[in-house]
């Protein structure tokens, strides 16, 4: 079970999470935090460290380096993994902890008693007998999504800059941040990654080789009401925040919300809200596994803002759909090459391989649309974005595992 990448896995993570590095959607910036290049300007000494070429922080915040080539002709490929932890929950004062040889019982945290982890609670922790369990301490997510890939990228540059005798083409590393924000992929990424094809590794459970992801897009509903004192209010104020409520209340909450969808069905979520009776802001997340029905989606919440502005002339009720990235099916499922190696670098693992569709996206379902075809490989996280997020240490180490196997099978064929 032990293989020789497991310490450096587990020391990399570690360090990794203890770092906040937090994206942020309210803010303009690209970098949407200055503090994700905390975490770059570490990953840039290391990678220095380590021998890697072309060492660079980009002007938008990605950090790129490159392995050189042992094999002539091979395809150039890309392997990435994103710096940025969730805003869905805290994650500063990140206090990571190892839990040696996993017994099969519950894990406690420190900072918060009430919590527990257990197999009941996440059934894959029950598979993982033996391994080490990295969890944070309570009051924080770990950042496992995405450092565990992170970690995993690093530690397979690392071991192949220091063994020459393995086969492989050139290989181009990108840590991009604000992926969980939609906004990890520059437009300029494709150009200056320079591979034919990538992986990000930003899976969950051992096996996982994913190609097909939700379509985005985000529907901000700015409502503008009329403000006046409430005490000479009659006939005169006209709430915003009553107009928000209409916006709601009108949607269909039965079928199309994300805690009654499953599966292959899309949602349209409502994930932020705030204003005054003056002014009124609903912000929506928009998903499909296809275009018409993104693009209905899209329409439906149009369409109930135009009802709902119609009952109140003298307010204004707008709705933009903003596009965020697309199913990465459409263009992988043209050419299925980087696919295919993931899973024969599985099975000359022997690791059972699974693909479903994601709900959710990836950088790799931005870049795959910008003409980069980029898989998603697992990494073993799991319960991400919440206080019980975990991961093995030795699932990590598969995962390198099978980073290391996939280029050299590039370079063979």
């Amino acid at each position: 079970m032990k293989t020789e990448f497991d310490s450096e896995l587990e020391q990399r993570l570690v360090r990794y999470a203890a770092i906040d590095s937090q994206s942020d959607e309210t803010s303009p910036t690209s970098p949407s935090t200055e503090i994700q290049l905390d975490m770059q300007r570490l990953l840039v000494e290391e990678l220095e460290a380590m021998g890697a070429e072309e060492v660079t922080l980009t002007d938008y915040g990605v950090v790129l380096a490159t392995v050189p080539a042992t094999v002539e002709g091979a395809p150039t490929i890309g392997l990435l993994g994103h710096v940025d932890t969730a805003p869905a929950y805290n994650a500063t004062g990140v206090k990571p902890r190892v839990h040696r040889g996993y017994n099969g019982g519950e894990i406690s945290y420190p900072d918060a008693p009430e919590l527990v982890l257990s197999p009941e609670v996440s059934p894959y922790l029950g598979q993982k007998l033996g391994h080490d369990i990295i969890t944070a301490s309570g009051t924080t997510l770990l950042g496992a999504d995405d450092k565990a890939g992170v970690a995993i990228v690093m530690t397979a540059a690392r071991h192949l800059l220091q063994n020459p005798d393995i086969p492989h083409g050139k290989l181009r590393l990108a840590f991009t941040p604000d992926e969980e924000i939609g906004r990890g992929v520059d437009e300029r990424l494709p150009k200056d990654l320079a591979a034919d094809f990538a992986y990000t590794f930003d899976g969950q459970e051992l096996g996982e080789i994913v190609y097909e992801s939700f379509s985005a897009d985000q529907g901000i509903v700015k409502i503008t009401g009329v403000s006046i004192h409430p005490g000479t209010a009659k006939d005169k104020l006209v709430n915003a925040l009553h107009l928000a409520a209409k916006v709601i209340n009108t949607l269909p909450h039965v079928t199309l919300t994300p805690e009654v969808t499953e599966g292959r069905d899309g949602f349209l979520h409502l994930y932020d809200m705030h204003g005054t009776a003056a002014e009124a802001e609903l912000k929506f997340i928009l998903r499909d596994f296809e275009r018409d029905g993104l693009a209905a989606k899209g329409a439906l919440l149009k369409q109930v803002c135009e009802v709902v502005q119609a009952t109140e002339p003298r307010a204004k009720v707008r709705c933009e759909i903003r596009p965020q990235y697309r199913n990465m099916r459409y263009w992988l499922e043209e050419d299925m090459t980087p696919v295919d190696l993931a899973r024969a670098a599985c099975a000359a693992e022997g690791i059972e391989v699974t693909s479903f569709p994601i709900r959710g996206g990836t950088d790799g379902s931005r870049l795959t649309e910008l003409g980069v075809p980029t898989p998603n490989i697992f990494t073993g996280m799991c319960a991400i974005h919440g206080p019980l997020e975990w991961i093995s240490v030795q699932d990590m180490a598969a995962a390198t595992k099978v980073c290391l196997k996939l280029v050299q099978l590039a370079a063979e064929k």
